[in-house]
């Protein structure tokens, strides 16, 4: 049994070691090769919180626009969502992996390319843009589903790319974003179905229907 688990050891250790050299390879090569003078202007902007304010403006006053006080139980579980998100990665799994960032590692140092004036102190795993970006986009796509049709699913390449500048800038790895983009998949699924079952603007749930349709 010993001989077992040390081999079980040993295997999980070696998985581990080449996932990480493979993250490691590929952030170089998003952020020193896969590079050009427009995408070091562009992503900078794009990981900027601030650059998607109006975009957050426009979808506040559709909401109003279409649904009235009905838009507040959405207002209030997409700022749910984000605060549930951002408190799982930024105060549980950053501390509990305590991965340190590209910016900051000394093996980086003379190779990697720093595009932003600062590098956060905060663990890189997972990535808090990811998770938050990922659980406000499923939410929406899910949420908003009969009134945005297909357009819905351009908040996906919305997440992604902003996914994609935290590696491009150098402050997480490739397994950081990729790993945030999966938890926020969850947890925005999670509270949009907790959202169509119980508010879902007004409108009958699902349940709702069939128990209409039992009763004519």
């Amino acid at each position: 049994m010993t001989v077992l688990a040390a081999n079980e050891t040993g295997f999980l250790t070696s998985v581990m070691s080449f996932l990480k050299g493979q993250d490691i390879a590929l952030f170089t090569k998003i952020n020193t090769e896969w590079t050009s003078g427009f995408a070091d202007l562009l992503f900078p902007i794009l990981r900027d919180q601030r650059t998607w304010y109006p975009l957050y403006a426009l979808l506040l006053v559709y909401l109003i626009w279409k649904f009235r006080w009905k838009a507040l139980p959405f207002m209030i579980t997409a700022a749910i969502t984000a605060a549930i998100a951002d408190q799982i990665s930024s105060n549980f799994l950053k501390a509990f992996f305590g991965r340190i960032r590209p910016c900051h590692e000394e093996l980086l140092t003379g190779i990697m390319i720093h595009r932003v004036g600062y590098c956060p102190n905060s663990g890189s795993f997972t990535s808090s843009h990811a998770v938050n970006h990922f659980a406000l986009a499923v939410l929406i796509i899910v949420a908003l589903k009969p009134y945005f049709k297909n357009w819905r699913y351009l908040f996906l390449p919305w997440a992604a790319a902003i996914c994609y500048a935290q590696v491009y800038v150098g402050v997480h790895y490739p397994g950081d974003v990729l790993g945030g983009a999966l938890l926020g998949t969850g947890i925005g699924a999670l509270m949009a179905f907790l959202f169509k079952r119980y508010f879902n603007f007004g409108m009958p749930t699902r349940e709702g229907r069939k128990s209409n349709a039992a009763g004519t």
